[in-house]
């Protein structure tokens, strides 16, 4: 558990090896500046039971913060949003920006499926189904508009924000398999590995118990193989 001076609150995050979800949150939080501590479980081990107890959808991750309980990812990250300056400030760049985030949020289930996040995992040229290769041409299509309008090195400018967060997971996954993507998608994908608070999640995963890995997600994978 990272311990946090003044704490108000916890947020709750699952194996940071597999967990994107919970990427996705702890990255918003972090951008936020919320002082909260970190509690870390290992997914699929037994544990589970226990946490699940404590999440509402019995998922991670989960935010307590200030009394308040927000238990889904894109909830936590509008949570913040409230609190700091996560979205574009001007109007149109900030809907754009939601919309990006709502399909990440929503969509994309080829990419999930056929390349699960495992940061360490190598696989490169794996699990390029055409599902999955239709999500990544519309990801780096979505990332081209964003960088060519607002300069990069994230998708809205020069900081990171909410929707670089709802995305962090698919860098890795990306840098993970090494799918065919843009120029501009490689040094998108090379700035947010670089952000140091991706620094510290890598570090901190490769910190984390080997009781927590799992087989079916660390074994190597070669070209053409499936990511399950």
């Amino acid at each position: 558990m990272t311990e946090v001076a003044e704490s108000e609150g916890k947020l709750l995050i699952g194996t940071r090896r597999y967990s994107s979800w919970s990427l996705r949150g702890w990255l918003a939080v972090r951008l936020a500046g919320l002082k909260v501590e970190e509690e870390v479980v290992g997914l699929y081990t037994e544990a589970v039971p226990a946490w699940k107890r404590r999440a509402p959808a019995g998922k991670v991750p989960v935010l307590e913060h200030r009394g308040v309980t927000i238990w889904e990812s894109l909830a936590i990250v509008e949570y913040c949003a409230e609190l700091a300056p996560l979205w574009p400030a001007e109007r149109a760049a900030r809907a754009t920006a939601r919309a990006m985030s709502s399909e990440m949020h929503a969509g994309f289930a080829g990419l999930r499926s056929a390349m699960t996040m495992s940061l360490f995992r190598q696989a490169a040229g794996a699990g390029r189904t055409p599902e999955a290769l239709a999500d990544i041409a519309r990801i780096d299509s979505l990332w081209n508009t964003a960088l060519a309008a607002h300069g990069g090195p994230f998708l809205f400018g020069p900081e990171m924000g909410a929707a670089d967060a709802m995305f962090a997971p698919v860098v890795c996954r990306f840098l993970t398999y090494r799918p065919e993507i843009s120029a501009p998608a490689q040094a998108y994908c090379a700035a947010v590995r670089a952000h140091p608070l991706l620094q510290a999640w890598y570090a901190a995963a490769e910190r984390e118990p080997t009781a927590w890995y799992l087989p079916q997600f660390e074994a190597p994978l070669s070209e053409g193989e499936g990511a399950g």
